[in-house]
C-alpha cells in the first residue's frame, strides 16, 4: 500500500495532533490520503507502538478541558495512520515508503537535531534523525523521485530552515555532489511551522489525551500543499505573529506562575491549575498580562488576537482534568525567563512601545524570582 503521508516519530502528541487533523480530513475528501509512522529510536515504547501502527486499526483521543468557559469531555476516533515500520529493522521498506511519499512529517524528541560523526551514507542505519532524513533524501533522488515536502513539526525557531540546514551540514560530510545537494536545498520544499497543544498523557498500546484547543500555524511558501485542510490548521504569510502569541503569552504566563511559585516556597506538587485557583496568584497573572504583556501587543497592532489568545490560554491553565506541576515548569527557569520574558522587554524596546514591565524586567535579574507583588 502507498501512503502519502509518511511521518517520522509515534508521540502521543502526533498522534492527538497531525494524525487526528488527518483523520478528520479524510471524512471530508480534504487529505493528501493515509500515514504511515515511521520509528528512529531504540525506545521500547515506540517499538510498541509502532507494532501497533503497523495493525492499521483506529484509536482514541480523549478531548478533555475547557473551552469558552465550559467544561469539554469526549472522544474522537482516529484512523489515519494505516501502517507502521521501524528504521532500525526495516530500512529498505522505509526507503520505499519515503520514495513513494508525497510529505513527511517529524517530531522528534529534543535533541533530535544531532548528529554523529560515525553516521554514513552507505551500511548500517544511521543512529541520527538528520542523518537518517538525509540517506532517505538520496535515495529518493537517486531513485528519480519528485521532491518532497518536509514539515518538521518540532518546537524549533525555523524548524524547517533549521532541519534543512543541519541535512545539508550531513550531506557535506558525506561529499554529496553539487546537483544532489542542489535538489535537497532548493527543490524539496522545507517548511517552518508552529504546533500548539497540550497532550497530557499516552493511552495503550495507541491514544492520548489532549486538550480542546490546537493549533498548527504553517508558513505558506510557493509550492506549499499542507497534508490536509482543518479547521485547526492555519496557513500565513506571517509566522511569526503565532510564534509571539505562544511565546509571550502561553509560555510567557507558565514561566511567571513557576516564578511566583518559587518566590512564594510553593508545594511541590502545585498544579497550574491549583495555581489558578488560588487568588493571589490568579490576581498576579491577570494584571502582568493586563501591564506589561498586552500593551505590548497592542503596540504592534495585535491586541485583538492577543486578547483572545489569552482569554484561551485562561481556559487552558484552567483545565480540570490536567495536572501540570509548576515544578515541571521551573526546570530550566533562567533560560526560559530570557527566552520569554527578555525577548518581551526586547520586543516592546524595538518597537518603540512605551510600556512600563518593572516585574518582568526585576524577575529576569533575579535568580530566584524575589519580586514585588503588585509592582507597576
Amino acid at each position: 500500500m502507498a501512503f502519502p503521508i509518511i511521518q517520522f516519530g509515534t508521540s502521543r502528541f502526533l498522534q492527538a495532533h497531525v494524525d487526528l487533523f488527518v483523520s478528520e480530513a479524510l471524512g471530508k475528501g480534504a487529505a493528501m490520503g493515509r500515514i504511515v509512522a515511521v520509528q528512529t529510536t531504540q525506545s521500547v515504547e515506540s517499538r510498541k507502538r509502532i507494532a501497533a501502527f503497523a495493525e492499521g486499526k483506529p484509536y482514541v483521543v480523549q478531548i478533555k478541558g475547557m473551552a469558552g468557559g465550559a467544561v469539554i469531555d469526549s472522544e474522537v476516533e482516529v484512523s489515519s495512520v494505516g501502517g507502521g515500520v521501524d528504521a532500525n529493522e526495516s530500512w529498505a521498506e522505509v526507503e520505499r515508503l519515503f520514495n513513494e511519499a508525497r510529505c513527511m512529517i517529524s517530531n522528534t524528541a529534543d535533541r533530535g537535531y544531532e548528529t554523529y560523526a560515525s553516521d554514513a551514507p552507505d551500511g548500517e542505519t544511521p543512529r541520527s534523525f538528520p542523518a537518517k532524513l538525509a540517506k532517505l533524501l538520496l535515495a529518493r533522488h537517486r531513485a528519480g523521485a519528485p521532491p518532497i515536502t518536509l514539515f518538521p513539526c518540532e518546537l524549533t525557531p525555523d524548524n524547517g530552515k533549521t532541519l534543512r540546514a543541519v541535512a545539508l551540514k550531513v550531506l557535506d560530510g558525506w561529499s554529496v555532489p553539487a546537483p544532489v545537494r542542489r535538489w535537497v536545498g532548493e527543490d524539496c520544499i522545507w517548511v517552518n511551522s508552529l504546533v500548539d497543544r497540550i497532550v497530557s498523557q499516552p493511552l495503550e498500546p495507541l491514544g492520548a489525551v489532549a486538550e480542546p484547543y490546537a493549533l498548527w500555524a504553517i508558513e505558506d511558501q510557493p509550492g506549499l500543499e499542507a497534508p490536509c485542510r482543518h479547521a485547526d490548521i492555519v496557513v500565513t504569510n506571517d509566522l511569526k505573529r503565532y510564534e509571539r502569541l505562544k511565546l509571550f503569552i502561553l509560555n510567557l504566563g507558565h514561566t511567571w506562575l513557576a516564578e511566583i511559585w518559587r518566590r512564594r516556597n510553593g508545594a511541590p506538587t502545585m498544579t497550574v491549575r491549583e495555581a489558578m485557583a488560588d487568588e493571589a496568584m490568579r490576581f498576579e497573572l491577570d494584571d502582568l498580562y493586563e501591564k506589561e504583556v498586552l500593551p505590548v501587543f497592542a503596540g504592534i497592532g495585535m491586541e485583538e488576537e492577543a486578547r483572545a489568545y489569552r482569554d484561551t490560554v485562561i481556559d487552558r491553565f484552567r483545565n480540570p482534568f490536567l495536572d501540570h506541576r509548576l515544578a515541571e515548569i521551573f526546570t530550566n527557569h533562567q533560560a526560559k525567563k530570557q527566552r520569554r520574558f527578555g525577548g518581551l522587554i526586547g520586543l516592546a524596546e524595538a518597537s518603540d512601545c512605551p510600556v512600563s514591565q518593572p516585574r518582568l524586567k526585576a524577575a529576569l535579574t533575579s535568580d530566584e524570582g524575589a519580586v514585588s507583588t503588585l509592582a507597576g
